[in-house]
């Protein structure tokens, strides 16, 4: 199987801006009439039929029971463990919070698998939810342990905006054969299966405002890996996920053995974003991800990248908002205190603006809503068989329906638009250079003395051939972490550089889209248990071990 590529006809990759999905299946696949088209402007955007969308809506499936199906299909695990301590209930009419319960019948049993069953075990698999301190503060956690071999590498996971665990399902089974290696799958605070209290931002400052919104995600990362007594690991993050690792990583310094984002948001820099109002901090906000033809993505490679999408790696397309290449509007620049015309449509700002999100039109919309949530699952998983199509578009039912809670964390994070307010590119080359005490703790209160900086961390980014996600602005953030640590190892002694961990690197998954992990999860699969080994190497060499007893 090919690895992922960096060369050859990557150079068009470096500075190719963001597209719309929709824009390159159409330029795929011509103008031959569709199926889809043939059924009507809506037709092809809301496939499940209202008599079937009214018996989903009906079913009303619990999302435990939907995480449940979903895990069925990992390999040689045939009966998942599913804890029921959150949506083991369908959403309530009131639409109260996810409930967390503490009743211990409710827990899951660990399920091991033999090397009879199993030819990469024997391996425990186990579900868990980790109660944080606060009320009603929980993560829902999915794990895998190799049995029978030291243990001293970890993997943790983070899944993108409004999504869960289990989409990981085709990774966990792979992933999970390194030697030395436990996988750690966890729902962000506020979403998937983890609780869902109520989310609030005081400040009314802009950056003070941005702070907490990451905070949310990140405090309750941080505070997992105490409870968890793991010192050191490797972070994965899709999509809000990668953007929260970052976050994590310079919040939270000395922790990661290796930083890995899978097509993140909120690198690129966008004028707007930096300079658009914020929401009030008594609002939530429109977010939703551009649909792609996962059948058409998973089957082409993208050989249509114009030479006019050179110009610039830090400006991208959300929604087909600029013609593909075309420079921003400079006359929206002259005035650097005022923010550029918003380059969406009108009612797609609107409702952004009016802090509206996309899964509170489906807890509205009733029986429409699982009409509602094809018209994304429908492209998404079409690639897949149809019963593993199937059962993940009743689980991002079951998911979307709940309670709002961290979804609200998005406006202030992203602007219209899905450029961050607080654009990563501005901060990822801090990444593994922050201050931290002696003995591996943060610095917030240790004094000056007693600090040294990190020595660096190996960055990983990677994105889909045909990801709509900016893959410019990937090879940006390469190129200045890059930069950032030739200009310390210019004063560095000998020493220093000898120790020195710091690198970044941008992957293409050919023939995959923005899910990577789930479009291309061969290729995926493969290259991240080349970055763990890798991992594994260093330790031995250095004699680190990721887990122990915390500082």
């Amino acid at each position: 199987m090919p690895a992922a590529t960096t060369d050859g006809s990557s150079d068009d990759l470096h500075t190719r801006a963001q597209q719309s999905p929709l824009a390159s299946k159409r330029a795929q696949q011509g103008n031959t009439p569709t199926e889809a088209n043939r059924k009507g402007r809506f037709g092809g955007f809301f496939t499940l039929g209202y008599k079937e969308g009214f018996s989903q809506w009906w079913a009303n499936v619990p999302a435990a029971a939907a995480e449940h199906a979903v895990l069925c299909y990992v390999p040689y695990l045939q009966k998942p463990p599913t804890h029921t301590q959150t949506g083991s209930a369908p959403p309530s009419a009131n639409g109260s919070t996810i409930s967390v319960s503490d009743d211990p019948n409710k827990e899951a049993v660990p399920i091991r698998t033999d090397s009879l069953t199993d030819p990469y075990g024997p391996r425990q698999w186990n579900s868990e939810l980790v109660k944080l301190t606060g009320k009603n503060r929980a993560l829902n956690e999915f794990s895998v342990e190799r049995l029978g071999e030291a243990k001293d590498q970890n993997l943790v996971m983070l899944h993108g905006y409004g999504a869960g665990l289990g989409f990981f399902y085709k990774n966990f089974e792979g992933l999970s054969r390194v030697p030395g290696w436990t996988i750690f799958a966890l729902d962000l605070l506020g979403m998937g299966r983890s609780s869902r209290p109520p989310f609030r931002v005081h400040s009314k400052d802009r950056q003070k405002s941005i702070a907490e919104a990451e905070d949310w995600f990140v405090d309750a990362l941080e505070e997992w890996r105490v409870k968890r007594n793991i010192d050191r690991f490797t972070l994965l993050g899709h999509s809000l996920g990668g953007y929260m690792a970052v976050a994590y990583a310079l919040k939270y310094p000395g922790h990661l053995n290796k930083l890995i984002l899978a097509s993140p948001v909120g690198i690129p820099e966008d004028p707007y974003a930096v300079n658009a109002e914020m929401p009030d901090p008594s609002q939530s906000t429109l977010a939703n991800e551009v649909s792609q033809d996962q059948e058409v993505t998973t089957e082409h490679t993208n050989s249509n990248i114009p030479d006019a999408a050179k110009t610039t790696g830090d400006n991208n397309n959300f929604m087909n908002a600029r013609s593909k290449g075309q420079k921003p509007d400079h006359k929206d620049n002259d005035n650097p205190n005022s923010a550029p015309r918003k380059p969406l449509p009108k009612w797609l700002t609107y409702l952004w603006d009016a802090n509206i999100s996309p899964f509170s039109i489906v807890r509205w919309s009733g029986p429409l809503g699982p009409r509602f949530v094809s018209g994304w699952t429908s492209r998404r998983f079409s690639h897949l068989p149809p019963d593993e199509a199937q059962a993940l578009h009743t689980y991002a039912y079951s998911l979307f329906r709940q309670r709002g809670s961290g979804e609200y964390a998005l406006a202030y994070i992203l602007a219209p638009g899905a450029f961050a307010r607080s654009p990563l590119i501005r901060r990822i080359h801090g990444v593994g250079r922050q201050m931290i005490s002696l003995n591996g703790t943060s610095t917030s209160s240790v004094a000056v003395a007693q600090q040294q900086r990190e020595n660096g961390l190996p960055l990983v980014l990677m994105y889909g051939e045909n990801d709509w996600m900016d893959i410019g602005g990937g090879y940006t953030a390469e190129q200045k972490i890059n930069e950032e640590k030739e200009r310390i190892l210019q004063t560095a002694t000998a020493e220093e550089r000898s120790n020195d961990r710091g690198t970044a690197k941008c992957l293409i998954i050919k023939k995959a889209g923005h899910h990577v992990y789930l479009d291309g999860w061969e290729e995926f699969n493969e290259v991240m248990r080349n970055e763990m080994e890798d991992v594994s190497q260093h330790a031995r060499r250095n004699n680190m071990p990721s887990k122990g007893v915390c500082p």
